[in-house]
């Protein structure tokens, strides 16, 4: 394995990232009259940079020291700086397991960066010599895993991961954004393990700050040093530094929805088994189901035409929809209409 300073891009590694004005004075109290902010009003000063308060509490709440955490605008962003920090346009390669999220294909494009696809399994598990075979390649420098997948809904099996990990001469980035609605341990436990890794969370799903736009990167000190060089000054505004936090803190909150979102879940399920209208539906463990049909386009445009938005995902697997979890409510409205054109 070689050491993370020489996986880095050349010039990220020698970059010397923008000290704003709250990198040079820390304080919270004070006269500033540094950073060019109007001095009236109540969101006139630019937001902590590094995000110490919502660090702390995650930290608190994950067990994982604040010097292993970033936090990004969403997902997203720790994806693409992720390809910022270790893929060279041009020339570095990334794998992912498909099908999976696309924005991995999307943020592989914006960085010029080729793209491997490896199929999973027929029951979208690890093909794990393809996949090995993939990362042998001396170009590729980055390995993407989806864990629970997104928009298959299943875990991948953690040991042949872990086996991945071992073998591989680059950074595996772990998206476990769904991870909450499984009984699964999170990869972060690996932190200590493997230097190579980046974990990614998300408050958007479980904790049901979508809006917010925060997304949680678990890795090594130096991996984050590199993070924190690359990413724009204030990339988490204030008010969402502050919806984070206060949502963290309402364990109750989260608890409850998550109990009745998984509920909801295995209700759903149970409806889709029953209608003639679904050949099959993947096992899931998180928010969605995704389910093979009779014909797609049909059904998604006959549900849009009542206003249930549903996912369309045929364009990754032949025939398939993806039904998030909604509301007791909706979902009742969801299964009734299904059963209606069933009829």
């Amino acid at each position: 394995m070689n050491n993370i300073k020489n996986l880095v891009r050349p010039s990220i590694a020698a970059l010397k990232g923008y000290s704003s004005a709250r990198d040079e004075f820390t304080g919270m109290e004070g006269i500033f009259l540094d950073a060019n902010e109007n001095p009236f009003g109540n969101l006139n000063r630019y937001p902590d940079p590094y995000q110490r308060q919502l660090k702390k509490e995650i930290s608190q709440i994950k067990n994982v020291s604040e010097k292993n955490l970033f936090i990004g605008n969403g997902s997203d962003e720790i994806i693409d700086i992720t390809f910022r920090v270790f893929c060279e346009p041009e020339k570095d390669k990334a794998v992912i397991l498909t099908p999976t999220y696309g924005m991995y294909e999307v943020s592989a494009a914006i960085n010029n960066v080729a793209l491997v696809k490896v199929p999973l399994t027929n029951s979208f598990d690890i093909d794990f010599e393809a996949t090995k075979n993939a990362i042998a390649d001396t170009d590729v420098k980055l390995l993407i895993l989806c864990s629970p997948n997104n928009p298959t809904g299943n875990l991948l099996d953690s040991g042949l991961m872990e086996q991945l990990i071992k073998d591989f001469n680059g950074i595996v980035l772990i998206d476990e954004a769904y991870i909450d609605f499984s009984d699964a341990i999170s990869c972060n436990q690996w932190l200590s393990k493997f230097e190579n890794i980046v974990v990614m969370q998300t408050l958007s799903k479980a904790y049901g700050l979508a809006s917010a736009r925060v997304g949680i990167g678990y890795a090594s000190e130096e991996i984050i040093e590199y993070y924190n060089k690359v990413k724009p000054p204030y990339n988490v505004s204030g008010l969402n530094q502050a919806a984070a936090i206060t949502a963290l803190k309402d364990t109750e909150t989260y608890l409850s929805q998550k109990e009745i979102i998984i509920s909801e879940r295995h209700k759903l399920s149970a409806a889709l088994d029953k209608n003639p209208l679904v050949f099959k539906q993947y096992p899931s463990v998180t928010n969605f189901i995704l389910a093979t049909v009779t014909d797609a386009k049909v059904i998604y445009n006959a549900l849009t035409a009542q206003q249930i938005i549903v996912r369309n995902r045929s364009q990754q697997i032949n025939n398939c929809l993806r039904f998030s979890v909604g509301t007791p409510e909706e979902n009742a409205q969801l299964i009734n209409a299904l059963n209606k054109l069933a009829q």
